[in-house]
C-alpha cells in the first residue's frame, strides 16, 4: 500500500481527520522552512555552519521536533536570505 492510499484511508476516519487539522498549521510551517533551505541551496550541515550550530538542530526544527525561538526562526530565514513575518488572523 503506498503512503498516499494509507493516508487516505486514515483521514477517512473522523477522530484521524480531526487530529490531522489540528497539525495542519504545524506541516505547513515544516514545509515552509524545508522550501526556503531548499530555495537557497543549503544542506543542513551548511545552515548549521550559516547559524552557528549543530546540523542535529536543523534536522529537529525540520522534524518539528524543536521548540524555537523567534531567534532561532529569524537565523533560519535569514541565513537561507529570505525575511519571516507573522501574520495575526482573528479565528
Amino acid at each position: 500500500m503506498s503512503l498516499q492510499n494509507l493516508k487516505t484511508r486514515a483521514l477517512a476516519t473522523p477522530e484521524v481527520q480531526a487530529e490531522y487539522e489540528k497539525l495542519e498549521s504545524e506541516f505547513a510551517f515544516i514545509d515552509q522552512l524545508l522550501s526556503m533551505r531548499s530555495q537557497a541551496g543549503l544542506t543542513q550541515e551548511q545552515l548549521a555552519k550559516l547559524m552557528n550550530t549543530q546540523k542535529s538542530n536543523i534536522s529537529r526544527l525540520e522534524r518539528g521536533n524543536a521548540n524555537p525561538s523567534w531567534t532561532t526562526l529569524l537565523k533560519y530565514a535569514h541565513a537561507c536570505g529570505f525575511e519571516l513575518s507573522l501574520n495575526s488572523h482573528k479565528i
